[in-house]
């Protein structure tokens, strides 16, 4: 069991797989800034984890510079012009379907991302690294090859029925007309002179040029609306982040189109509980309840803020809506939870340098394989983000050419007062606010250590992977008494393994004035945090 916090002075990497920790090691030890070794852990995870992430994804950044500034980098497509309501009645259809070519709906934000972030590098840091230099650990993982995880190989065989037939996916992760399990070579040699050529002629070959044209052929042949025009017209955005205060520290999320500011309501409101015992049942049944006054906000108002008729930050700044909903939880009883929840798979990383940069990166094809579909010329998984849209005339998430989805992503920060900052995150849609949640206070209020805060139990209120549910999930490793005073509240309680990945796959770096920094990985991933 993983309980020992890393630490070193020069530089760390946490990720979901070793080998993406260790590519942006290499970045940092060659020179290269945090927002550098950033992208090369995320450009190797698109490699070596691809059922969790993939360039045909989207992605958020959240940057804590050292002179105490905080920016996000919002790296999501929006709809194709041609994904209208007519498109899908066309088919037949009365919702937008999981995989295959009609769930890849939308232009993939990554790349534009990762150009965003290392531009802010250069015209902060004086960028040094080259993009060969960048992104040479994932070109040779695509080339050569790498063992299949035990993670991957085990979702590649749950998943073969619905995805082996979507064009592309077979002769990629199904070579030998079965999937691939755990120590077979997975081997995607497109995907390498893919990212070979975006580093010889620049990450905005993505979206424009002799690349994008070959991805919008591609796409085009498997039947996706997404063209050409719609790549060249996406572009990643810097925004301001959303931020709350708390006790001791103030703590930032991404702005909307994703869940960030569910995240940052979840610690608000339990900053305002009696709680004085971490882990009692009084710390665990107050963020379970505070999750669900965040998540009613969030399904009511998140979506594209292009739509959104609120400011998200409006909330966070209202002391007076916060102590209502703080009001509206019982402190002895659950409430009735009844409500849909979200999907999603991705990948958290976090990397920090020595001049006191940290960042906080999240990007994810949705599903595990996203929508399944594989481009032949490139390579490239494409995401099925946009399967979340309704197929209505208007209201919440509904299909508009053009519009972001909502999304459950959202990479996490805190500034703390005595001048610590940390960042954290996790996999695990519906469950990437409440794990947030446990991290945060178990390291934050009450004192845990940073790696035991990641690998202490969690628990679940609704969905990550598998059947819908609504029921509250707890790894089986509580105290059996704790367990018993929920099930007393009212909480439906549903055991699951010990160390099971629908908790997410979470990690943290805090980086400490004196110039220590700090990680931890999560021991239900593959992942590692590789330091200097």
């Amino acid at each position: 069991m993983m309980l020992h916090t890393a630490r070193s002075l020069r530089g760390m990497v946490t990720a979901p797989h070793h080998l993406a920790s260790q590519a942006g090691l290499q970045v940092l030890r060659a020179g290269g800034s945090a927002i550098e070794a950033a992208v090369a852990t995320a450009a190797t995870l698109a490699v070596v984890y691809p059922h969790m992430t993939s360039i045909g994804g989207d992605g958020f950044w959240l940057i804590c510079w050292p002179d105490g500034r905080v920016e996000t980098i919002d790296a999501c497509g929006g709809a194709a012009a041609a994904a209208d309501l007519a498109l899908y009645r066309r088919a037949g259809l009365t919702a937008v379907p999981w995989r295959g070519p009609l769930a890849a709906n939308t232009v993939a934000g990554t790349v534009s991302g990762w150009a965003l972030a290392l531009e802010r590098a250069k015209a902060e840091r004086g960028g040094t690294l080259s993009l060969a230099q960048i992104l040479g650990e994932a070109i040779g993982y695509a080339e050569e090859g790498v063992p299949m995880t035990a993670g991957g190989a085990a979702i590649a065989r749950e998943k073969s029925a619905e995805l082996k037939t979507v064009p592309g996916y077979a002769s990629v992760f199904e070579p030998d007309g079965r999937p691939l399990v755990e120590g077979e070579i997975l081997r995607n040699p497109a995907l390498g002179v893919t990212l070979r050529e975006l580093s010889s002629s620049g990450l905005s070959g993505f979206y424009e040029g002799v690349l994008a044209k070959r991805i919008a052929e591609d796409l085009a042949t498997a039947g996706s609306p997404v063209s050409a025009a719609d790549l060249a017209g996406h572009k990643a955005q810097l925004r301001d982040p959303l931020s709350v205060r708390v006790r001791n520290a103030r703590l930032f999320n991404m702005a909307p189109p994703t869940q960030g500011v569910a995240s940052l309501l979840i610690l608000a409101l339990f900053d305002r509980l009696k709680a004085d015992e971490g882990e009692s049942f009084a710390h665990i049944h107050g963020l379970i309840e505070a999750t669900k006054q965040a998540f009613r906000y969030r399904d009511t108002h998140v979506g594209d803020p292009a739509y959104m008729c609120i400011e998200a930050q409006h909330v966070l700044d209202d002391p007076a809506a916060l102590d209502a909903m703080t009001a509206s939880i019982d402190p002895e009883r659950a409430m009735p939870w009844p409500y849909p929840s979200q999907v999603g798979d991705t990948v958290w990383l976090g990397a920090a340098d020595a001049s006191g940069l940290s960042v906080s990166v999240i990007q994810s094809t949705y599903f595990e394989f996203g929508s399944g579909i594989v481009l032949p010329q490139t390579g490239i998984v494409w995401q099925n983000r946009g399967a979340g849209f309704r197929l209505a005339e208007d209201g919440w998430n509904a299909l508009r050419p053009g519009r972001k989805p909502f999304h459950t992503l959202n990479p996490a920060a805190a500034k703390f007062d005595d001048g610590r900052v940390m960042v954290y995150g996790t996999m695990g849609g519906e469950g990437q606010p409440q794990t947030q949640a446990a991290v945060f206070s178990r390291y934050a209020r009450y004192g845990m250590g940073l790696q035991t805060a990641v690998t202490a139990p969690r628990w679940l209120l609704g969905k990550t992977w598998g059947d819908e549910s609504v029921t509250l999930k707890y790894e089986d490793r509580f105290a059996s008494e704790l367990i018993g005073y929920l099930g007393a509240a009212g909480h439906a309680l549903e055991r699951v393994a010990p160390f099971t990945s629908i908790m997410g796959h979470a990690g943290a770096l805090v980086s400490h004035i004196d110039g220590v920094i700090e990680g931890a990985s999560d021991p239900r991933s593959d992942g590692s945090v590789a330091a200097w």
